[in-house]
């Protein structure tokens, strides 16, 4: 956890930023050289990381179960790195068979000595790291693998772009890490206007939700799924576990009902683990939830109607 001297949360930024591409030409970044092909690329991600579940979203919209391997952490995280285990739903690690994560990164990287984050996409063939930014992740799996997945699914599509960029930055900064921001705080001014930011982008959402179906209109978006694992978590986790409590989820119509059409698309609920989440959160954070005990409820209904069309 990264605080300022003012107790607000802090996080980190990502280390490796280079680009898959259709033709292995220079992606954003101009890195260039690691051509898209199937089951070259290795997915590390962990099922309670809401930044990791983006890229497994994208993964299924766009067929690529076949063409990108997944490997999943263990869903407790010591302080130092993410674990590999024999757990319910995790997988060795694939390349090394090493124990941690951090022993990846510091193969890759012997000098790296930044924070060890999913979701990480890594290279087969040159045994080295692409990138750890979810954001550009998720972009990459959108284009760059059209010819082994589904071309006709676009996420980002080019006259939406700019909407889209809108809205990614206005629910990153007040949402995605709005509820770490609130919390990860260690001061109750840094906690409250966090939490006051939080809402307010939740009831502003709310309205236009209201009128629209999707955050950028009539169709379906990247922004969408990159809202979509905060909702999913908001009342098991966020509502309790980090004080985002001055209402749940369940109490936004709107909201409510479009989380539930997100998670009825097909090969969104394979994505889900709501284990790996809820034990993650509160049996990880010891400094919030000393005891490690995990809450049963709440009994959330994602497969309900949702009246969304």
């Amino acid at each position: 956890m990264n605080t300022h001297d003012a107790g607000e949360f802090v996080r980190w930024e990502s280390g490796f930023r280079n680009w898959v591409t259709r033709d292995g030409s220079p992606g954003s970044s101009g890195e260039g050289g690691f051509h898209a092909e199937p089951e070259r690329y290795l997915l590390y991600v962990s099922y309670a990381c809401p930044w990791a579940h983006r890229t497994l979203i994208v993964r299924a919209l766009k067929g690529l179960q076949g063409a990108v391997e997944v490997a999943v952490v263990d869903p407790l995280m010591p302080a130092e790195s993410w674990v590999f285990s024999d757990g319910e739903g995790c997988t060795p690690e694939p390349m090394h068979g090493y124990a941690s994560l951090g022993e990846l990164y510091r193969h890759a990287a012997p000098k790296f000595d930044g924070v060890v984050t999913v979701p990480l996409l890594y290279d087969r063939v040159r045994d080295c790291i692409v990138n750890n930014e979810s954001s550009e992740i998720i972009r990459m799996l959108n284009s760059a693998f059209d010819d082994h997945g589904r071309p006709d699914v676009d996420l980002y599509p080019e006259g939406l772009r700019d909407a889209i960029d809108a809205v990614n930055a206005f629910v990153y900064e007040r949402i995605n890490n709005g509820v770490y921001r609130a919390g990860f705080a260690t001061t109750q001014q840094a906690y409250e206007e966090a939490v006051t930011r939080l809402f307010q982008a939740l009831d502003e959402l709310e309205q236009r939700l209201g009128r629209q179906k999707y955050l950028v209109g009539e169709r379906v978006t990247e922004a969408d799924w990159r809202l979509f694992p905060t909702l999913l978590r908001f009342d098991a986790v966020y509502h309790g576990h980090f004080k985002c409590n001055l209402r749940r989820l369940v109490d936004y119509p709107n909201l409510w009902a479009y989380t539930r059409a997100l998670y009825q698309w097909p090969c969104i609920a394979e994505t889900v683990n709501m284990d790996h989440i809820k034990r993650h959160y509160y049996m990880s954070h010891k400094g919030i939830n000393p005891t490690g005990i995990v809450p049963l409820g709440p009994e959330l209904d994602f497969m309900a109607p949702h009246g969304r069309g």
